[in-house]
């Protein structure tokens, strides 16, 4: 690895207070490689308190073994019901909590905004963000729950998003895209 090249390795948490997703990956060069894959299934909680206690601890251990360089966590989003809300939002902050305890930076995303990154919809379903990840990453065997790869997602959407300084000038169309950056056609 050249040292123009610095290691990066992000953390994507999908928070829950059931199943909680995560999902690891190297982004030091322009290949992303998956590191990790998984759930945190809190199930058997049947204490709320006891569930985001669980989630602060299995975070920090995620932290300390993989060590990455950020956090790229998906938000809650505005539902019907505001106590399911409240907890999801209460599972996010622990999660951050156990980030922010390593000192490392938190990123934020939209779940319309991950999934936009991933399949170029917003409103694709988590089946077609499952599917598309795991043609990227060459992953066999489809995840037991896809809230495995809701927490890929969000990592790989933040690495797409943190590339984007990179880019020319915005552009309204894919034609417009094409002529004003010709260098990123392979």
């Amino acid at each position: 690895m050249s040292q123009s090249t610095p290691m990066r390795i992000i953390l994507g948490i999908d928070p829950g207070t059931n199943i909680m997703g995560y999902g690891i990956i190297d982004a030091t060069s322009v290949e992303l490689k998956l590191i990790s894959l998984g759930v945190i299934d809190l199930r058997r909680f049947e204490n709320h308190y006891l569930k985001l206690s669980y989630i602060f601890d299995r975070t920090k251990m995620l932290i300390e073994q993989y060590v990455p360089d950020e956090l790229a966590i998906e938000a809650p989003f505005y539902g019907k019901n505001v106590q399911s809300m409240l907890k999801l939002g209460r599972a996010q902050g622990v999660a951050m909590s156990a980030a922010l305890a390593y000192k490392i930076p938190i990123y934020e995303y939209a779940p319309l905004k991950v999934k936009q990154a991933i399949t170029g919809n917003g409103n694709a379903s988590k089946e077609q963000v499952s599917g598309m990840l795991q043609r990227m990453f060459n992953i066999q065997d489809e995840p037991s729950f896809l809230d495995a790869t809701d927490g890929l997602a969000v990592a790989v959407c933040h690495f797409y998003q943190s590339a984007m300084p990179f880019q020319k000038s915005k552009s309204d169309s894919w034609k417009d895209f094409i002529k004003k950056n010709p260098d990123r056609l392979r």
